[in-house]
């Protein structure tokens, strides 16, 4: 199995790349998707949430309220860190079994872990390749702004909440360009495919 980190700044065409690499054959673990399934209504996480933060972060049918939780810890930093602590151990255990089960059907599986916070959690160590899909800061915000409905305001807290774009470049050993046109992106993606393709085969045959 060869275990890819993919990770990025917020709005820089992180999600592009995981796309085109699920096409071409890699197994992807998409780390929002499960943080957002361990804090489902009935989850252990959600109870943690609610202990933690108070009824109030619910909405009237018992779901996570999402905006307004990411109100409260995008405006403070403990209270990231407290959530954080509750929602990554439960995302890494998942991660874990996702992961398995794809290495039990192929053991020769590529497996993209897509990680918003690779560089924050200390993960990057742990995968065979790291790539970094990197954009520059005002094409992220404008992404923000004009896509995603964000305020400015909002936008700046969400940039402001990840690590800096030279923490994540300094542990890529790929760094893709998210900042332009979509094929472009997807272009690269499709190169750096085929060198993970030669490097499965290689250590397959050695």
């Amino acid at each position: 199995m060869f275990r890819i980190g993919l990770t990025g700044g917020i709005a820089a065409g992180k999600s592009v790349a995981l796309e085109r690499l699920a096409a071409l054959g890699a197994v992807t673990i998409d780390h929002d998707l499960l943080a957002r399934e361990v804090v489902a209504p009935g989850s252990v996480g959600l109870d943690r949430i609610v202990a933690e933060f108070g009824a109030e972060m619910l909405l009237p049918d018992g779901s996570l309220d999402r905006s307004r939780l990411a109100a409260v810890v995008f405006a403070d930093d403990g209270a990231r860190e407290r959530l954080n602590a509750i929602v990554h151990p439960e995302v890494r255990r998942r991660s874990a079994e996702d992961e398995a089960a794809a290495a039990a059907a192929d053991p020769r599986a590529v497996v993209v872990h897509d990680i918003p916070l690779l560089v924050e959690t200390g993960q990057a160590e742990h995968f065979h390749l790291v790539v970094v899909v990197d954009a520059p800061r005002d094409v992220r915000l404008a992404r923000l702004v004009e896509s995603r409905g964000l305020t400015r305001t909002e936008a700046e807290s969400r940039l402001a909440a990840q690590a800096d774009d030279d923490a994540r470049l300094a542990v890529a050993d790929v760094t893709l360009d998210g900042g332009g046109e979509v094929d472009d992106l997807r272009a690269e993606v499709d190169a750096l495919w085929e060198r993970v393709e030669r490097e499965v085969a290689e250590e397959s045959d050695a």
